[in-house]
């Protein structure tokens, strides 16, 4: 278990080595500019892991990350940073309310979470374009430089430091108390969770309520990296978020998994096209390494399963 956990963070520790190597300049400006790139991926895999982790999957968390970008950016745009502030917390709440819409989906359908979340996803970009047309809005200098600054020090990037502290606050309440616990159960083996007295229907819905938390976070995140909110700036995010949980040891069936693997993984994925720029090669390649680390990933975890029968 300490090898597996120590595995993700030496490999980025190898992956900037590299990158050093290849771009000699490489230094804080750039730690900075890839802590901003990968404040709201980060924060993405967040989400996505907590839901895979009950045993589901969501295909809206774009939408919903667009949806947090265009309220926050229209809501601020002519705010002050007290104001702003404040208004984080209605778009915290929206994020909240967005989970809460997926799991009573998820539970009251009985659709596969695929084709749900997929629907909602839908109804979610639509919402993110009535809200904003076309990019624009805004926000405070001053709220922006929460994200963008370096206020610690140049090594230490403020997007890191709230990269960490977003984290940390939706996942503590999984690792710290009782809803962890069914949320793991009910993700692991749901028919034996709810003969143990786990209502798996619940657990999956606090779950989904998290993972909207952890999306309304990256949309405001977001919106301090771009300065503006864009109604299709959350495309990217859905499926770099699987990417990122499936690099970052979350396994798809549910179950296991945690939080450190897949927010490293999501600095790993903002790495390689910088990395590949550096080395004078397109960095849409990066979508390649993205998919082949996929599917290799996936590939040792079945041969691990399929070793692990034969013994």
């Amino acid at each position: 278990a300490l090898l597996r956990g120590l595995a993700m963070p030496a490999l980025l520790a190898v992956a900037l080595a590299l990158t050093k190597l290849a771009h000699p300049d490489f230094g804080a400006f750039d730690i900075q500019s890839l802590a901003l790139g990968a404040l709201p991926l980060a924060l993405a895999a967040c989400a996505q892991a907590i839901v895979v982790i009950s045993g589901g999957i969501d295909l809206s968390i774009g939408s919903q990350i667009a949806i947090a970008n265009v309220l926050s950016a229209s809501l601020m745009h002519h705010a002050s940073f007290g104001q702003s502030l404040l208004l984080s917390l209605l778009v915290l709440g929206s994020g909240a309310g967005l989970g809460l819409l997926n799991g009573v989906v998820v539970a009251l359908s009985r659709i596969p979470d695929v084709v749900a979340t997929l629907t909602t996803g839908f109804i979610f970009g639509g919402v993110a374009l009535l809200i904003l047309e076309r990019p624009g809005g805004g926000a405070p200098g001053a709220y922006l430089n929460i994200a963008a600054g370096a206020d610690f020090g140049p090594w230490l990037p403020n997007a890191l430091v709230v990269m960490i502290l977003g984290v940390v606050a939706v996942w503590a309440p999984v690792r710290l108390s009782r809803i962890g616990l069914i949320i793991y159960a009910a993700g692991s083996d749901p028919v034996a969770a709810f003969r143990s007295g786990v209502n798996v229907r619940d657990a999956r819905s606090i779950a989904y309520v998290l993972s909207g938390l952890a999306c309304a976070l990256a949309g405001m995140a977001l919106t301090m990296t771009t300065g503006i909110g864009a109604p299709l700036s959350g495309a990217y995010y859905t499926l770099s978020s699987v990417a990122a949980i499936v690099i970052g040891g979350v396994s798809l069936t549910g179950g296991r998994g945690g939080m450190v693997g897949p927010v490293i993984a999501a600095m790993l994925l903002t790495l390689a096209p910088m990395a590949l720029v550096f080395l004078g090669i397109d960095p849409n390649f990066g979508q390649v390494i993205q998919g082949s680390l996929i599917v290799l990933v996936v590939m040792a975890a079945g041969f691990v399963e399929f070793w692990r029968e034969r013994k």
